[in-house]
């Protein structure tokens, strides 16, 4: 990748909200399911860019809690389509090096999908050259009430209570939280994904809908990333230099 040189300041965690798959198959004159997909082949393509680029961790929503509203047939269609990249991506995901989590809940899952995901954690629990997050049956508040009720069954005491402590309950414990969040698509919200982890990350929206979302549109989400000013809710360091 030439325009490799060019990236100085790689976000070492990109969450994507890989939306658009829908709009990609109707403006093909196709089903909506051959979006979805086309989106899930997608996912081995940006991982694969990901890693070149030096990015570490990436988090792909893959199915909100909001979903289960979807027609019951596109519903279910879609868990077949993850059911068969589970199938045929996880060996070859473990060979590459990529630890596999999940980040939702497995409830209401068929018992085949619950036993695949749960394999492919433990499969891959060990490796460290990446880590994938697969943001499934998935919300941002859900997340946060599950936290609470953990701490609350653990007997945490209130003054105990604090933002290390809170995130050492969230799914994402352990790891670092998001530096960009890429939303694919056009839209401009977060759609309950990572409300609290994703506090300062940098946000990128493109118009570009998820299954033509290629090296090159990543590319140009982290060129963008890079031209920001990260500040924490301080001020720049140009204009602390100033005094």
């Amino acid at each position: 990748m030439a325009e490799e040189q060019a990236l100085t300041k790689i976000p070492q965690h990109v969450g994507i909200i890989m939306d658009g798959n829908g709009r990609w198959a109707q403006a093909r004159g196709l089903p909506r399911l051959e979006g979805h997909r086309a989106g899930t082949e997608n996912i081995r393509r940006v991982l694969e860019a990901c890693g070149q680029y030096g990015v570490k961790t990436l988090t792909i929503y893959a199915f909100s809690t909001e979903n289960w509203s979807r027609p019951d047939e596109e519903v279910k269609g879609l868990f077949r389509i993850l059911e068969e990249v589970i199938d045929r991506e996880v060996k070859n995901f473990h060979r590459q090096g990529v630890r596999l989590r999940h980040l939702g809940s497995l409830e209401g899952i068929s018992e085949s999908m619950r036993k695949k995901v749960q394999k492919a954690i433990e499969l891959t629990k060990d490796n460290k050259k990446f880590t994938l997050n697969v943001a499934f049956n998935y919300g941002g508040r859900a997340e946060i009430l599950d936290a609470v009720r953990k701490m609350i069954a653990a007997r945490v005491a209130a003054q105990e209570v604090d933002e290390e402590r809170m995130e050492q309950y969230l799914y994402t414990a352990g790891q670092p939280p998001p530096d960009l969040i890429i939303r694919t698509g056009g839209e401009m919200r977060l759609s309950n994904f990572l409300i609290w982890q994703a506090a300062y990350a940098e946000y990128y929206s493109t118009p570009t809908f998820w299954p033509d979302f290629d090296t090159s549109e990543l590319y140009k989400a982290l060129l963008a990333y890079q031209e920001r000013e990260r500040k924490f809710g301080g001020l720049p360091e140009k204009v602390l230099a100033r005094g």
